[in-house]
């Protein structure tokens, strides 16, 4: 069974916006991240520093500058780029918060995550994969299809 995603809901320009400002926070943490670390060795645990309210290394804020810059393009890009980054990243992120938190006390930790990080990650993920269960766009022949589609499923069962 395939997943049916609605398209042009009322609200994807709000979740457009929503995933928008995730990935504006991952750039603007990355970026702050990345100056108030310069110096420090790439993957530091010891000298990791605490901006915007996350633990951070450089390996950690270049790699947020990096999702942060991806995440805000699709979604000013818009279309289905926008859907399927979201998607994308929502997994993503997930993984990472479970895989941090799997590691968070070991020597594994690499981009010295601590409990608050983890707790964010979900929280972007979350927000990402909410968004991207409504932002899909298509022709009005299209949405009008997936609807019909939808509750003929629905009636069938």
């Amino acid at each position: 069974m395939a997943a049916h995603f609605p398209i042009n809901h009322p609200l994807r320009p709000l979740y457009r916006v929503l995933s928008a400002l995730a990935g504006l926070y991952m750039l603007v943490f990355g970026v702050a991240g990345f100056i108030e670390t310069s110096g420090a060795d790439f993957f530091t645990r010891d000298e990791a520093e605490w901006v915007l309210g996350l633990r951070t290394n450089p390996a950690f804020s270049l790699l947020s500058i990096v999702a942060g810059v991806v995440v805000l393009g699709a979604n000013i890009i818009g279309r289905n780029l926008a859907h399927q980054i979201n998607q994308l990243a929502g997994v993503i992120l997930t993984v990472v918060g479970m895989a941090s938190l799997a590691l968070m006390q070991t020597e594994a930790n690499i981009f010295a995550f601590s409990m608050v990080n983890v707790i964010v990650t979900f929280i972007l993920g979350g927000i990402m994969g909410v968004a991207s269960l409504y932002d899909r766009v298509g022709s009005a022949n299209a949405a009008s299809a997936e609807e019909t589609h939808r509750h003929s499923a629905r009636v069938a069962a």
